[in-house]
């Protein structure tokens, strides 16, 4: 009830309109609710003609602004392959992913872990896939080609970032625990 009053003092009818503008005046809250200070809220509206402003023309038209030009990516080796550069993270991401891909591929169809499919032959097969891949990413950034470029609709240059990230994890944890388990994942 004391709530609901004080509520309802505390929101104030506007005056009438007179000569174009209405006032809101503070209310007094009751004793238990009242503070020291004193505080007002006035807001008032004025009519009055609205001026519109006649659009402007311009006597000659403007040139159209040229396009902001697409930064040029560097073909230095030594800048292609640098530590913030863009070949490391995305090699290393794409091998993860045909890894991980492979490795549990393998472990479901023949039962093997990741260590006895490296012993087994396994380790040319990633030599040769590791020498592949590396050369097929590494030969568009040397032509300038960025993957954000070539990117679109669902497969963007930032997905492929982390399904590479998510795969290397997946990896290291395959290899965990098949090392606590003693065997095979499966």
């Amino acid at each position: 009830m004391a709530t609901s009053a004080a509520l309802r003092s505390l929101v104030a009818p506007p005056r009438p309109l007179i000569g174009g503008t209405a006032r809101l005046h503070a209310t007094r809250l009751p004793l238990p609710y009242q503070r020291r200070s004193t505080f007002s809220v006035k807001s008032s509206i004025e009519d009055g003609p609205k001026e519109q402003k006649a659009p402007v023309t311009a006597s000659t038209p403007t040139p159209p602004k040229p396009s902001p030009a697409t930064p040029k990516v560097s073909t230095k080796f030594s800048d292609v392959l640098a530590f913030g550069g863009p070949a490391p993270e995305r090699i290393n991401g794409r091998l993860a992913m045909v890894g991980f891909v492979a490795a549990m591929a393998v472990e479901l169809t023949k039962g093997d872990d990741l260590a006895s499919q490296l012993g087994g032959g396994g380790l040319w097969w990633f030599a040769g896939a590791t020498a592949l891949l590396s050369l097929a990413s590494l030969v568009p950034m040397f032509k300038g080609v960025s993957a954000q470029a070539r990117s679109g609709g669902v497969m963007t240059s930032d997905a492929e970032l982390w399904n590479g990230r998510f795969a290397m994890l997946g990896l290291v944890a395959l290899v965990f625990t098949e090392y606590l388990k003693g065997g095979a994942l499966v």
